[in-house]
């Protein structure tokens, strides 16, 4: 086995060996997070039942990923919703705005059946470009 083509991202804090994925890479001046939910240090669930704080959780997790690379939310081009109850997905609408204070990335909301996480309302992905030079 080689040297994968990106570099793993983890944020400022320590990424579990059990798990099969990563939480973002870099390719290049590319970003591609992968599918968050709203839990948090100790792998719960925050907002249990509340669109918008699950909504804002993951954006937090986002800015934590994002930081590590200079970058923040204004940075992501794109965002895929995975959404278990849409009766509350307008709420996130006014997290976004939250989080994106120039212009709105590309999304597109996707309606589940469930998602891995037991609690979990919102899964979100994004891609993000990164100012600089690429790594």
């Amino acid at each position: 086995m080689g040297t994968p083509p990106y570099t793993v991202v983890t944020g400022d804090r320590p990424w579990p060996a059990r798990y099969t994925f990563s939480p973002a890479v870099r390719v290049g001046n590319l970003l591609f997070i992968s599918g968050t939910t709203a839990t948090d240090e100790n792998s719960q669930i925050v907002g249990r039942g509340d669109m918008a704080a699950q909504t804002r959780q993951i954006f937090r997790k986002f800015e934590r990923l994002l930081a590590a690379v200079g970058a923040s939310c204004d940075n992501i081009v794109q965002t895929v919703d995975y959404i278990v109850a849409t009766e509350n997905y307008r709420a996130t609408a006014d997290v976004r705005r939250e989080f994106f204070k120039h212009a709105f990335p590309t999304a597109t909301g996707v309606i589940v059946a469930g998602l891995l996480r037991e609690g979990a309302l919102i899964e979100i992905s994004a891609i993000a470009v990164i100012p600089g030079p690429s790594t």
